[in-house]
């Protein structure tokens, strides 16, 4: 069942103001644990699970800056 507009938009919104931030700290701490390699195996570690993210996460972001697609055309507005 695909999800409408309106429900990804919320899904969206939650997953980048509580979700980003726990992966963000959950990668740090990981990171942590280790013993720290060189600061360019670290920098590719980083850029590599910035994207990660972001991947299984496609469908809900897809067409969120866009205008509903399920409410139909706009009408203008008559201003004299």
């Amino acid at each position: 069942m695909a999800l409408s507009y309106k429900t990804r938009r919320r899904l969206a919104l939650l997953i980048l103001v509580l979700g980003l931030p726990a992966y963000i700290v959950m990668a740090v701490t990981v990171m942590n644990w280790i013993e720290r390699p060189s600061i360019w195996v670290e920098l590719l570690v980083y850029i590599g699970l910035g994207v990660l993210w972001a991947i299984p996460l496609k469908a809900v972001f897809k067409g969120i800056g866009q205008a509903d697609p399920e409410a139909g055309p706009e009408t203008p507005s008559q201003e004299e």
